[in-house]
This record gives structure tokens, sequence and C-alpha cells, in this order.
């Protein structure tokens, strides 16, 4: 199966977006203001919220300073992912059920005009957000420990709080039916109140061009959005968008079910390593 960290890359902006001064000072406040509110009881709230405030034409950017162009050109990108997924996340009709597991946890899928299909986790996990963002975005390269799909997952370079750029190696599939792919990613990661969130979508970084033997796959706009439940803040409704290109000569239904089976696989695997995590509390604290 492929790393569940794929979901989260991130894509290069376009050229002329890249050339426009006007927005190279400005873009971390947008998203900042887009999803300031995102903390109503419902999942189709926190969307409609986001949506409406989610437009740069309409949002009054605030200066930030102390970026470089080529800084500013990826923070754009990780904000640019974070806004595509959430719009597709706020889409309720023409979702397709690919996979519903004993335990509720279920993956829909719809296709897109320009995207192509996309894939949706739905799941709920019993540790409050902050715990589960720290383990997904502060210990981020420690991924390869604990799910298997991954080799490796690597920081190529960190643009201030909440931008980062990432290399992720994948572990061949069982009778290697898909063979190692990597990618370069762009993620945003942003808190907001009681809500997370980690979005991304391909891009390109001089330090790590592509590798003989290995082919490049493209990724995004993804997003894992963790929302802790109303009833019990101490559990999280936890949703993953995947948008990936694999590349390659690989039949689609091969593709649908790595892709689907690969989010179920990862629900399960951060299960494990958070229940872990609670053990060696557990006995540190004894």
């Amino acid at each position: 199966m492929l790393p569940a960290t794929f979901k989260l890359c991130a894509g290069i902006s376009y050229r002329h977006t890249r050339n426009m001064t006007g927005l190279s000072k400005n873009a971390l406040v947008a998203i900042c203001h887009e999803i300031h509110r995102l903390s109503g009881p419902e999942p189709s709230s926190w969307i409609s919220q986001v949506r409406r405030r989610s437009s740069f034409l309409s949002s009054r950017f605030e200066e930030a300073e102390g970026y470089s162009e080529e800084e500013m050109a990826y923070k754009r990108q990780g904000e640019d992912a974070l806004q595509k997924a959430i719009s597709i996340l706020s889409e309720q009709d023409g979702w397709t059920t690919e996979i519903t597991a004993t335990n509720g946890d279920r993956v829909l899928s719809k296709g897109l005009p320009d995207i192509g299909k996309v894939f949706k986790l739905e799941v709920m996990l019993d540790q409050p957000p902050d715990s589960l963002y720290g383990e997904l975005v502060d210990n981020m390269e420690q991924m390869g420990e604990w799910n298997p799909n991954v080799k490796k997952v690597k920081i190529l370079q960190k643009i201030g709080s909440d931008t980062m750029v990432t290399h992720e190696l994948s572990a061949e599939t069982p009778g290697n039916v898909v063979g190692p792919r990597d990618f370069v990613s762009v993620r945003c990661a942003k808190r907001r109140g009681s809500t997370c969130f980690l979005a991304g979508k391909s891009t390109q970084h001089p330090q790590m061009p592509e590798q003989r033997g290995v082919v490049r796959a493209e990724n995004g706009p993804s997003c894992i959005v963790m929302k802790p439940v109303a009833e019990d803040p101490n559990k999280t409704k936890f949703t993953w968008l995947l948008s990936i290109d694999l590349k390659g000569w690989i039949p689609k239904t091969i593709i649908n079910k790595v892709l689907s089976q690969t989010q179920v696989d990862f629900a399960n695997h951060l299960r494990q390593r958070m229940d872990s995590n609670v053990s060696l509390d557990v006995v540190r604290t004894c």
C-alpha cells in the first residue's frame, strides 16, 4: 500500500502567480480568516463557514514580512491546497462508498473534473485532535516507524510555523503490484480553535529532483481534518481527503483498490500508534 502521508502533498503554483509581487507578501492570513470559526457542531457548518470566507479576492490580506519570494510561493501553494480541499469536502453529493469496515470506518470516492477520482476516509478516533496533530505534524518524520506503507518522510524545508516541504518514499505493495513511489510535497498545517488541518499537494524542490529507479508520483489537493466530537472532546472525527496520481501503467481498478485500502490501513496503524503512545505515558508515570 502507499504511505498515508502522500495525501498531504502539495503542488507548485502557476508561473504567472509566482511573478505577481502583489501577492508575494500576502497569503498566510487568508486561510487564518477562513478557518477562524470552525468550531460548529456539524461538518456542514464549519465547511460552509470556510467557504464563505475563503475567497482570495474578497479577503483582506495582512502583510507577511520576512519571507523570500520562494518561501511565499510555497506558502501560497499550501494555502491553495487547503482551500481547494475544503471546497471538495463541502460537496456532500455524488460520493460513492468504496469500503465500509466492521468498526465503522469508511472510504468514499467521487470523480472531479480536472482532478480525477478523489477518496475520502471518515473515521472516529479515541484521541483528542491535539494529540493526533502532534503525531502527524510535529512527529511527521517518525511516520516510517509505525506505518509500514511508508519507508521515509524527510522535511526538506520549513517556512514559518505552518508550512513545510517534504520528501516521502513509499513502500511497495504486497506482490509489488504497485512499486515504490516518491513525492515532493508542500504541506500547510493549521490549528484553529479545536479543529486541526493538514493539507497539501505536489511541488518541486531543488534538494530533491526525481530519483533514478523510483517513480515520482503526484498528489493533491489533499487534506486531513481533525475535529473533536461534540459529545466527547477527547474523541476526534477524522476526515482524510486523498487525491493522487501514481503514474505508470497501472489499471484503474487496481489503483482504486490500493488507494482506498491504504486509507483504511492508515487509520488502523494510526490507532495502534496512539494506543502505544498512551501505554508508554502510563509506564512513565508509574
